[in-house]
Order: C-alpha cells, then structure tokens, then sequence
C-alpha cells in the first residue's frame, strides 16, 4: 500500500464524515440562530431553552437523513472492503 493510497483513504473519509454530518450541524445552526433570535426580541436569557428545541430538531434530522447517511457511510466501506486485495498487495 502506496502513501498516495492511504492519502486518498484519508481524503475521502474526511470528505464522507463532512458530507454526512452537513445536514445536521445546518439543522442545529439554523435552530440556534432562530431561538438566539427570539431571545433577543423578547430578552429571555434562560440557557436552558436552546438546547431542547436544538435537539428535538437534531432527533428529526436523524429520522429525516439517517438513511442517507448510512448510505454513504455504507457504501464508502463496500468500496473499502472490495479493494482490500488491492490494498494489501
């Protein structure tokens, strides 16, 4: 196994793990964004009420991409497992 190989290994799981964790870190972005939004407009300081709606709307993310994800994640490690004769020798 080359350096170029592991590099290319390393590169498109990196790739994959950005890929696949997008759509929940945006869902959370945005809901942060719109609770620190409504605190500001009515001057609620309570920490403790944007982590609730944070991960009701992470839970419903994971109900709505899961499949997605495992998918690529699926299918990067049937890439993986079906070059290993290539990879060891």
């Amino acid at each position: 196994m080359t350096e170029g190989q592991v590099l290319d290994i390393a590169r498109e799981a990196l790739y994959n793990v950005i890929i696949c964790s997008a759509p929940i870190l945006l869902i959370s972005l945005v809901v942060g964004l719109i609770i620190s939004i409504f605190q500001t407009v009515t001057s609620i300081q309570e920490q403790t009420l944007t982590f609730v709606p944070k991960i009701l709307a992470v839970f419903i993310g994971i109900i709505i991409f899961g499949s997605w994800i495992l998918n690529n994640l699926t299918g990067f490690m049937n890439d993986l497992w079906s070059n290993f004769s290539v990879y060891i020798g």
